[in-house]
Formats: structure tokens, C-alpha cells, sequence
């Protein structure tokens, strides 16, 4: 998985323009790519009511067929379109992934800011951020959907909650180095207030650096979805989802192994796609790497 290096610096985002876009395109083709194919899995996921067949339709009579030209991807153990299944599961895996990032950032964001401001704040939300950190992310997980029930809403919200602390302390780390440099210093001293000097000199610094690290945070989220539904404990089974399909059709594995390779191998080029286009991001906004270029 993509990781945040320590090196991207905050930059105005105005610096970032439509030249920077063709760079990127040109001397990083594969972040391009990654960006590019996470858009179009949007799209397929978006438009999959128009073009594929109803997911959970069951037919007896056609379990585990191969790949047909009514079937591209042939049938699973109870008679339903893996091809459908697939690119609904998209909808599913898609959503969740990028709702609990989004969550996890705007969280991390509140904490992290607050905390890099007031000290008693931070002495002990940081010390609950630690502990929520020392838990491994799928136990979390698996124990809050244990205790309030499965279901997509309920599934979003316990993925978000074991990224906040990764996000919040990133966000401390900025605002804290940030706040110490003359341009914020000179805005207090011309009498402007905490709350106007965190949004309008400090909170645009975290921007480039959160951007990058929610895009890690993106795939670890799907994959976390992948691993709840493979388990039994992410959203319902009557629910297309790719960790579901997986689970479901590991047994009929040598028999149709497109019911297995299909969900999983989607889920694999999501996953790279995000990481890529979290790398590109990342040398994007790192101004060393620009001067470089």
C-alpha cells in the first residue's frame, strides 16, 4: 500500500494547475492510470442499473454455467450473473470506501486542528487516539459491527473510525509546524482571531498531505470492506458485494473459477488504482519533487 512520506511539504493548492495535470499525465503515466481507471470505476459502478441484469435474480437451472454470451461471466452456486454481481459489488465497495475516507478525513481534520492548538485538548484526545491505534483495524471493526449489527450505514462508520487517529495525527503534525511561521504569527499580531487564522492561513496547509494520505486510507478502507464481507460480518449475503462473492464461491473455486477471480480481481486493480493515484498526488504536491522537474 501506498505510504505518506514524510517529505510532502504544504503547498498552496493555487500552485496546482492544468500544466501540473499534463506533467503528471506524461512523467507519471502509471498515476495517470490509476487516476484514470478509478474514474471509469466510478462510472461502471454509476451506470450498472443500465447495462447489467438484476444481481440477485436466482435460477436453478443454470448453477455454475461458464461464461456465455448472455453470461460473460458465468454463473455462481445459486444460478445469479456473476458479471452483474460484479459491477453492483463495485457500487458497494466504491461507496464504502470513499464515504467512511471522507468521514475518517473530515474527522481527523477537527481533532487534529483542535488539537494542535490547545494543549489540554490534545494530552487527551491524542492519548485516545494512541489507544484506538494499538487496536488492530479488522478486530475494530469486526467488534463494533458485532455490537450495533450489520448494514451499509453501520459498515461506513466503523471503517471510518480506526483511520481518524492515522488522520488526525498527520493533521497535528502540520498545524503544529505551521503555526509557527511568520505569516501566521503576523496574523495575530494584526488582531486576527484563532478561529479566522486556522481556516484562512493554517487548515489550506494540511490540504496537500490529507489529500495524499486519504487516498491510503481509501484503499485500506475497501480492502477492510473486502475482509468484513469475506468474514460474514460486513454487509448482508443477499447484498452483491466483492468480499461476499468471494466468500461464497471459494468452494467452487476449481469448478468456475470466474466467481472468484472476477470479484477479486477487480477489487485488486481498484485497489492499485488508488494507491497510484495517491502516488501521483504525492509528487504532485511535494515541492522538492517539483524542482526536481
Amino acid at each position: 500500500m501506498t505510504t505518506l512520506s514524510a517529505s510532502v511539504e504544504a503547498v498552496p493548492m493555487s500552485r496546482v494547475g492544468l500544466s501540473d495535470l499534463r506533467r503528471l499525465a506524461s512523467r507519471h503515466p502509471l498515476a495517470f492510470a490509476g487516476g484514470s481507471l478509478l474514474v471509469l470505476g466510478i462510472v461502471i459502478a454509476l451506470a450498472a442499473p443500465l447495462y447489467a441484469s438484476d444481481p440477485g435474480n436466482m435460477d436453478p437451472f443454470k448453477l455454475l454455467q461458464s461464461p456465455s454470451g448472455a453470461m460473460w461471466f458465468g454463473t455462481d452456486n445459486l444460478g445469479r450473473d456473476v458479471f452483474a454481481r460484479t459491477a453492483f459489488g463495485a457500487r458497494i465497495s466504491l461507496l464504502v470506501g470513499l464515504v467512511s475516507t471522507a468521514i475518517a478525513a473530515l474527522a481527523g481534520l477537527l481533532i487534529g486542528a483542535i488539537a494542535g492548538y490547545s494543549r489540554s485538548f490534545d494530552n487527551v484526545m491524542m492519548r485516545v487516539m494512541d489507544g484506538l491505534m494499538s487496536i488492530p483495524t479488522i478486530l475494530l471493526a469486526i467488534a463494533l459491527v458485532a455490537l450495533t449489527g450489520a448494514g451499509i450505514g453501520i459498515l461506513i462508520v466503523v471503517i471510518a473510525i480506526p483511520y481518524i487517529p492515522t488522520v488526525a495525527r498527520l493533521v497535528r503534525s502540520v498545524v503544529l509546524s505551521v503555526r509557527e511561521r511568520p505569516y501566521v504569527e503576523a496574523a495575530f499580531c494584526g488582531g486576527a482571531r484563532l478561529p479566522k487564522v486556522l481556516w484562512r492561513h493554517i487548515l489550506p496547509s494540511t490540504i496537500p498531505p490529507l489529500m495524499v494520505h486519504s487516498a491510503n486510507v481509501c484503499a485500506g478502507a475497501i480492502l477492510t470492506e473486502a475482509a468484513l464481507s469475506f468474514l460474514g460480518v460486513g454487509v448482508p449475503p443477499d447484498t452483491p458485494s466483492w468480499g461476499n462473492m468471494i466468500a461464497s464461491s471459494r468452494l467452487y473455486l476449481s469448478i468456475a473459477p470466474l466467481t472468484v477471480f472476477a470479484p477479486g480481481i477487480c477489487l485488486a486493480i481498484t485497489v492499485l488504482a488508488v494507491n497510484l493515484f495517491g502516488d501521483g498526488l504525492r509528487d504532485l504536491f511535494d515541492p522538492r519533487t517539483r524542482r526536481r522537474r
